[in-house]
């Protein structure tokens, strides 16, 4: 459950940058810059996790691929879990259960920090957005949810320029996880097969999918 909670908060903080907008009159942040112009983007990432306690867990590899507005397919293992939005539906799913969530976009969307890769509403209408000291040789902006409920109370997005090195989350139970992505293409030419999903034959199916 901890495992599924997680992967779900990190994918979803990941929707909500896709479509977000600038907002005049605000301050323009390095997110801001990177968002500008972005059409796509494909990454590996090496993924750190860590319990209120602090106690390290195995770290894990995984993939990201994401297309303006609303899409994405992230992958992560092992055990390998998938999931995919394809501006309709999402779609979790877990090898190691044999079993496929699926949600309506609006709906998943709505009941989680989607809002910073996927642009349901803008960005500043959902998060605070701050710029943050600059370390390890990255811009760092800081993100905080404006409403209680949530599940995260702060990520940390660090920037090399127009690349997205690195991304920190800390959760609302105090669990803490770092991304770092490796071999960053920006507006890559996506295959439309990444974006779509078919449950695997014999996988339990919970939920109906928006037709």
């Amino acid at each position: 459950m901890i495992r599924r909670m997680r992967f779900a908060t990190l994918s979803a903080l990941l929707l909500s940058l896709l479509g977000a907008t600038t907002a005049a009159a605000q301050e323009f942040t390095a997110l801001d810059r990177y968002l500008e112009g972005l059409v796509s983007w494909r990454a590996e990432f090496t993924q750190s996790t860590s319990d209120s306690r602090g106690r390290l867990r195995e770290p894990q590899r995984g993939l990201l691929i994401v297309e303006r507005p609303g899409k994405f397919r992230w992958v992560i293992g092992p055990p390998e879990q998938i999931m995919v939005a394809d501006g309709r539906n999402v779609w979790f799913y877990d090898r190691d259960l044999e079993q496929v969530t699926v949600r309506a976009a609006g709906t998943a969307l709505s009941a989680t920090p989607a809002m910073l890769l996927a642009g349901t509403t803008p960005l500043r209408a959902t998060f605070k957005v701050m710029t943050a000291e600059r370390r390890d040789g990255l811009d760092w902006v800081k993100v905080r949810p404006l409403r209680t409920g949530g599940d995260f109370r702060e990520a940390r997005f660090g920037f090399a320029g127009l690349e997205l090195r690195r991304l920190e989350i800390d959760d609302k139970l105090g669990q803490k996880a770092l991304l770092r992505f490796d071999n960053g293409i920006r507006n890559p030419r996506l295959n439309p097969a990444d974006l779509r999903f078919e449950p695997p034959a014999g996988a339990d199916v919970i939920g109906r999918p928006v037709e």
